[in-house]
């Protein structure tokens, strides 16, 4: 997940992840001629490392392998409960971010899901889950035996905030 909290940490970060991994791209209060500019040199490095790139928001997503949101064909969707996951996946949705699992500096006001929420929200969904929300490798391990298929973050990225962004 992109937004401007990475600012220059954007690209060590886009280094970091792991091959087969992928990018949402938001940045939505960056001015549209400047997203413009951040998602054609994210498309570069995406491609050269072989990351999967979708758009969220309005930006046109040329060169990207999808759309990020609840609009009907979107490629990913941000789920918070068990009706906006089957929505997303009725309307054609092949990965849904399931969030906020743990607290969280993006939405700090937000109802964490936790591990039993989220067992019992995802159970029975067919299409693979990322958790996103307070998510690291040491919560996504704790996470897995619930069949979640992988975790997204921003702050976990962003080196400065490794040790504070992530409650524990």
């Amino acid at each position: 997940m992109t937004d401007e909290r990475l600012s220059d940490a954007l690209w060590e970060a886009l280094e970091a992840l792991p091959p087969g991994s992928g990018i949402v791209f938001r940045h939505y209060a960056t001015p549209p001629v400047e997203r413009r500019a951040l998602l054609t040199r994210m498309r570069r490095v995406a491609r050269r490392r072989r990351l999967t790139l979708v758009v969220a928001g309005r930006t046109p997503g040329q060169g990207a392998e999808g759309r990020h949101g609840r609009q009907s064909g979107a490629l990913t969707a941000p789920v918070h409960s068990l009706k906006e996951a089957v929505t997303a996946s009725r309307a054609g949705a092949r990965l849904l971010f399931v969030s906020p699992v743990y607290p969280t500096r993006s939405h700090p006001d937000a109802q964490a899901l936790g591990r039993v929420r989220l067992g019992l929200m995802i159970r029975g969904l067919t299409v693979p889950v990322i958790a996103l929300g307070g998510m690291n490798e040491q919560r996504w391990r704790a996470l897995k035996p619930l069949g979640i298929y992988g975790w997204a973050g921003i702050d976990a990225w962003v080196p400065d905030q490794k040790r504070i962004a992530v409650p524990t």
